[in-house]
This record gives C-alpha cells, structure tokens and sequence, in this order.
C-alpha cells in the first residue's frame, strides 16, 4: 500500500499538540484540512490513550470553517443532523450522507473520463491544457471532497511550476480560442 492510500498518521500529545509523523513535525487543524483538500486520509490517534480522535478534529475543523463565515452547510442541513442524533440507533443520515458523497465522486470520475474519452477536440493543441484547467476548477468547486479524488493522479496531472509553464498555457488557450473561432 502506498503512503498516498494509508492514512496520514497524526498524534496528538498530552500537550495537545498535533505531530505528523511522516514529516515529523507539528502541524495545526488548518494543516489538516489541507492534507484532505490534497486527496489525502488522516488518522489522528491520541499517543496516551490510543484512542482515535479523528472524528472529533475533523468536527472541529467543519466548525472552524462555518464560524468564519465559510457557510458549506446550510442551515436545513445542520437541523436535519442534529435531528439525526436525535433518532435511536442514528437513524438513516449517516449511510445516506455517505452514498451521496459516493455518488458524486463517481459523478466526478465519469465527468473527467468524458472530457477525455472520444472528444473530437481532444485532438486540438491546447486540449490538455483546458482539461487541467478544467479538473483543477472541479476540485477547487467540490473542496476535495474526499481522499479518493477521482481525478488525475498527482504524477499524471500537470501543474504549472513557473511563470513560463503559465505563459505557455495561456499561449495554448488563446491558440486554441482563434481556431474554434475561424470554426465558427
């Protein structure tokens, strides 16, 4: 298993510090949010006790994130989970959260494979350049949904590294916008 499937391992010290002990240094709550932004599962362990905590960082996170006016959940949906704590045994939010979030990965992966798979513009110069562009705009719109990003893989995508690679881009793009134009 690659160290891109198994979960970061974050532990949590008596200090309450949070340490990465891949990197083997301390990260805060923002630094994890970004490791699952990146597509990457986190573990956070408490070093005492053993127990995981993850669950409770990650809450804490979402909550840190709405009290800054970064509203993702509406306010019907925050009333339906509560609700939903309300209800013996959890009642169906749970699996049903889960399988929306499932389906909209999938959504994702067969969107990005469309892009792709038998598109007469495929074949143009620039066409890679648009879909990176366009799966980047994905991501950034679904917030990284989850670690299991269906898009490109980190070694496949192509990220932009300097000024020139950005240069070459927008060269791309606007070639790419003249033809489709003398199409028309």
């Amino acid at each position: 298993m690659s160290d891109q499937e198994k979960p970061l391992l974050i532990k949590r010290y008596a200090s309450r510090r949070l340490y990465n002990t891949e990197t083997s240094d301390y990260v805060t709550l923002e630094d994890i949010a970004g490791f699952i932004r990146d597509g990457r599962e986190v573990q956070i362990i408490d070093l005492k006790t053993g127990d995981d905590l993850t669950r409770q960082y990650l809450l804490q996170i979402i909550a840190e994130h709405e009290s800054r006016g970064e509203n993702v959940l509406p306010v019907n949906v925050l009333n339906d989970l509560v609700r939903s704590y309300m209800v013996p045994g959890g009642g169906v939010m749970p699996q049903f959260l889960q399988s929306s979030f499932e389906m909209l990965r999938e959504s994702q992966s067969k969107m990005m494979e469309n892009m792709s798979a038998m598109n007469p513009m495929s074949q143009m110069p620039g066409f890679e350049a648009m879909q990176a562009q366009q799966q980047a705009f994905l991501k950034a719109m679904t917030g990284g949904l989850s670690g299991k990003w269906s898009g490109p893989d980190k070694e496949e995508e192509e990220q932009p590294k300097s000024k020139e690679d950005l240069d070459e881009i927008k060269q791309q793009l606007a070639d790419l916008q003249q033809k489709l134009s003398k199409l028309n």
